[in-house]
């Protein structure tokens, strides 16, 4: 009776079922061990992987002393920075008083000719503008062209004596143009970048924070200093004067000089904020003409040569 049972337990389903497990479990148990070694080695592996990924993609963060001389030298000018469209030229700024030119009414209007914008002009969309009843010989941004290449090309600018160049089209739009940009010398190309302008509102220097054409908010007089003459320049005006007499005495050597040109084909400018409303000529001249004699007798007078 005692060794029945026995065989029993042996034959009964219960142990028939461990018996058949038993091999199962050796099997995963095997399994399980390779996998835990195959677990291991791709964990060292990714690790090796993922840490070369963090030092190549994010590098570790600079202490503090890092930072600022890393902020300083992004913020320096780079004479040898070029932009996309638009070089920078070496510029030496001094603590002697300065000038600031500021082209009023200047015709660069934006609109879009048939599927893309541009810039309007009178060589280029005169059935543009004849269909939209306006009148082709108020739309010249060669004027502004001009006047910004003999501005920034001029001694005077190289001397480091301009500060800054505002121009104001004739629809209000007013943005800065920094001394130290050679604007492009093709009237292509100028436009171009002016369209730009206009529509991203800023032109950035190439891996610079710097924006060096901007629009601004209006009035300019906000950005002017306070120690400085503003001086308006107009063919209309019954002061007609020598410029090389005229900054021997009235221009100071202490106050900076704001000079308003109009850069527009017909009419004046406004009398709103000039100290001084003179004429340099008998007769009429072109903004960039009236701008060189202006950097002429500056040039004269600070001994620029």
């Amino acid at each position: 009776r005692i060794s029945k049972p026995s065989k029993t337990l042996k034959e009964s389903p219960i142990q028939l079922n461990v018996e058949m497990v038993r091999p199962f479990k050796i099997k995963g148990g095997g399994g399980r061990k390779r996998k835990k070694r195959d677990e291991g080695y791709s964990r060292e592996e990714e690790e090796e992987v993922t840490e070369q990924f963090i030092e190549e993609e994010s590098p570790k963060k600079p202490r503090k002393e890092e930072e600022e001389e890393i902020t300083t030298r992004d913020e320096e000018d780079n004479p040898n920075e070029e932009l996309s469209g638009i070089p920078v030229v070496p510029s030496n700024q001094k603590s002697d008083p300065g000038v600031i030119f500021i082209l009023e009414k200047a015709s660069l209007e934006v609109a879009k000719v048939g599927k893309s914008y541009q810039l309007l002009s009178s060589e280029d969309h005169a059935n543009f503008l004849k269909r939209h009843n306006r009148n082709p010989a108020n739309y010249r941004p060669d004027i502004a062209h001009q006047a910004l290449l003999m501005i920034l090309d001029s001694p005077l600018n190289k001397a480091g004596r301009i500060r800054s160049v505002y121009v104001r089209t004739e629809k209000g739009v007013l943005f800065e143009v920094k001394p130290h940009v050679r604007i492009p010398r093709t009237y292509k190309r100028f436009s171009g970048i002016i369209l730009q302008l206009l529509q991203k509102l800023s032109i950035n220097a190439v891996g610079k924070r710097e924006k060096l054409m901007r629009v601004v908010k209006n009035p300019v007089t906000q950005y002017l200093p306070l120690n400085s003459r503003k001086i308006g320049f107009s063919h209309s005006s019954e002061k007609l004067v020598d410029m090389k007499d005229y900054f021997s005495v009235a221009a100071g050597n202490d106050e900076n000089l704001v000079f308003v040109v109009g850069a527009m084909a017909h009419g004046r400018i406004d009398k709103e904020f000039a100290d001084d409303f003179i004429s340099i000529s008998g007769y009429p001249l072109s903004a960039a003409f009236c701008i060189s004699r202006i950097c002429n007798a500056l040039e004269h007078k600070w001994k620029i040569l």
